[in-house]
């Protein structure tokens, strides 16, 4: 235990490193391995208490060898599942959620979550209990020594008040509660938050807007990620609450896959119903690459009046003014800690012939660490997703493991020469849970900065 409490002091003293996100590819190992040996950790922790409950209803020694082989092999059987054994022995629809999906993806996913956090609040209570120990000894052997004087007395700690059985007993109460609380939370991300879409409003102040577009709505929806978990029918759930914005013009921020090239086809059809009067523009993810979807996914678009932007403007015209539209594929940094991508030295390089001087440029790009860039290059405005709004929000809006690849988590960001709003998209990838980020479809008005 102790050697895991230093682990996440280590951690948590990462996040407050001045330039964290310009150190080098060392740091996300470091994180990465902490995380690791944390969740282990967590696994062994969980499974010793299971068992521990079990010993206490089961007086047996046959019976208490049986129950530890049950743990053993269902714990087993979900990991060699999860692993991708089980989808090879059992098939897999990789679009439509089945009760078995709902059951061995869902239940183990919100038994990692769950776990892992829970540990987590289990080694600060583990850490204060020992903290109170150490000061009472402290204080014990500071009165014995000085026992010839007067004792100064320290706030609630007495020569006749010794630590409390009721006080202690409390306090291992509240943490088994507490530690407890991570497992109900994942269950509600699973069954519920995941679908708990929320519309987000937000009005984008622009020096050079032109008169003809004030008051203009863009709707963005991002990260789609379909999946067992994203089915076709909760993607056109969404669709439909785009078209109810009557937005102007519907912009898409890319991942529309997670892992399975196949469900392209039905992912377009999903979104092939969104309208917009100035039209339906999109760019591509990290997720199109890692499928090798880039082309074929963009041409499925192009059939159904769906534009996806490769390195490309398009003029937004209204009564004889426009907006400069431009789209990338995703970027990534070489020796970065970025996900991979295509890698380049600089961001945007070679894309800056796209931005127009004098005109109200916005950018569709995947990856938000292109901000700053863009800002340089004098783009008015970048549209982002990839980071799912981060992890751990509900402690604070910087506090997120997305942190590792960059700062720019969630919403609305500003720097001299640019603005970035950052969407968390409808989907999961990973664990299918949303316990602290809400699923988000954004729409903005764009109004004139005086």
């Amino acid at each position: 235990m102790t050697v895991i409490i230093f682990s996440w002091v280590v951690f948590c003293c990462f996040f407050i490193i001045p330039n964290w996100h310009e150190g080098p590819e060392p740091l996300y190992f470091l994180v990465f391995s902490i995380g690791f040996v944390t969740l282990i950790s967590a696994q062994l922790f969980w499974i010793g208490g299971v068992l521990a409950l079990g010993k206490r209803f089961i007086s047996g020694k046959p019976q208490r060898v049986w129950l530890a082989i049950i743990v053993i092999v269902v714990y087993a059987l979900f990991l060699a599942h999860n692993f991708g054994v089980g989808d090879r022995l059992l098939g897999g629809d990789s679009t439509h959620l089945t009760i078995r999906r709902l059951v061995i993806d869902g239940i183990w996913s919100s038994w990692l979550v769950g776990s892992w956090v829970g540990f987590g609040l289990v080694m600060v209570f583990w850490t204060v209990d020992r903290m109170t120990r150490t000061a009472t000894w402290v204080y014990h052997k500071a009165r014995d020594a000085a026992s010839s004087h007067t004792p100064v007395p320290i706030p609630g700690v007495t020569a006749s008040d010794p630590p409390s059985p009721d006080r202690r007993r409390l306090l291992e109460r509240t943490a088994a509660a507490l530690s407890a609380a991570p497992f109900v939370a994942a269950g509600y991300g699973l069954l519920y938050g995941r679908f708990n879409v929320e519309v987000t409003r937000h009005r984008i102040r622009l020096a050079r807007l032109p008169k003809a577009f004030e008051g203009f709505h863009i709707a963005q929806l991002s990260d789609i990620h379909i999946s067992p978990f994203m089915p076709a029918s909760e993607i056109r759930r969404c669709v439909t609450l785009v078209n109810e914005l009557k937005a102007d013009l519907v912009v898409l921020t890319g991942d529309y896959l997670a892992d399975d090239r196949q469900a392209q086809g039905e992912v377009v059809q999903a979104l092939a119903g969104l309208r917009a009067p100035y039209g339906v523009f999109g760019c591509l993810g990290n997720h199109e690459i890692y499928t090798e979807t880039e082309d074929s996914i963009t041409r499925l678009f192009a059939a159904e009046g769906i534009r996806i932007l490769r390195q490309e403007r398009v003029p937004i015209q209204s009564r004889g003014e426009m907006l400069n539209l431009i789209g990338i594929d995703y970027q990534s940094l070489r020796f970065s800690t970025d996900h991979s991508g295509h890698d380049v030295d600089q961001y945007l390089a070679g894309n800056e012939r796209l931005v127009m001087p004098e005109v109200v440029n916005i950018l569709l790009s995947h990856n938000p660490n292109t901000f700053d860039r863009a800002a340089e290059l004098g783009i008015d405005l970048t549209l982002a997703g990839h980071t799912h709004g981060g992890e751990f929000e509900f402690i604070h809006r910087g506090v997120s493991l997305t942190r590792i690849e960059t700062r720019y988590i969630s919403g609305w960001f500003e720097k001299p020469g640019g603005q970035l709003y950052v969407n968390r998209g409808i989907g999961t990838t990973g664990f299918p849970i949303r316990f602290s980020s809400r699923p988000e479809i954004t729409v903005f008005e764009l109004v004139p900065r005086i």
